[in-house]
């Protein structure tokens, strides 16, 4: 089978769209994912009374079920629980946000757990407060470590946002198989999306290496 690059420059338009759309929805996954995770690995490091189990139960829930299913779930089964009405796009971002959030709970808690324990009380020699080790400490150290791991997270959430299709998101992939559908040509269309998901991790990957470097991970 011949490939036809006149199927993949005429279909870059709605791709780019696609691209545009899986983006998007990455970047609020992550950045709620951050928020959660962080709050919630502290949570879990510290093991704060009742909001530690909670916490863990969350955490079991995401890491225990299909993404799939959680998407699923939050676009068809949430509304009607609570009588409100969500778009696709909102459903997406609020579930790659929980999902990732979960695994950076534990990105958090490890990098917390893992800064020795007399650094702590160093710092509380010298007559520092609790909190001002923490910020001062505790707080630099873990996040100098949490940057890998980060990195690899925030590409999986990349990688999953193609999952969406499922609940009728225009994304990237979505686009791929509507193209496919039109065209009959999945050599080229499929190509072509495989291409951009790589462009977009690769631009990710290079971000978090950029950004290890600088802070100088020891």
């Amino acid at each position: 089978m011949d490939f036809r690059w006149d199927v993949v420059w005429n279909a870059l338009p709605q791709m780019v769209d696609g691209a545009q759309l899986t983006a998007q929805i990455t970047l609020l996954g992550i950045g709620g994912g951050l928020i959660i995770g962080t709050l919630c690995g502290l949570v879990t490091a510290f093991r704060v009374p009742i909001l530690h189990w909670l916490v863990f139960a969350y955490v079991s829930v995401i890491r225990g079920t299909p993404i799939v299913v959680q998407a699923m779930f939050i676009y068809f089964a949430l509304p009607l629980a609570l009588d409100i009405t969500l778009s696709g796009f909102a459903a997406a971002s609020l579930c790659l946000a929980m999902n990732a959030g979960a695994y950076i709970t534990e990105i958090v808690r490890g990098a917390v757990q893992s800064i020795d324990k007399g650094l702590q009380d160093a710092g509380l020699a010298l007559g520092m407060s609790y909190p001002q080790v923490l910020l001062s400490i505790v707080g630099p150290l873990a996040f100098r470590r949490t940057i890998p791991p980060l990195g690899n997270q925030f590409i999986i959430s990349l990688k999953d946002s193609a999952l969406f299709l499922v609940i009728g998101v225009a994304e990237l992939a979505q686009k791929g198989e509507q193209l496919t559908a039109q065209t009959g040509r999945a050599l080229e269309i499929w190509t072509a999306v495989a291409v951009f998901y790589l462009i977009m991790t690769f631009t990710l990957a290079m971000i978090m290496r950029l950004i290890e470097r600088r802070m100088r991970i020891l």
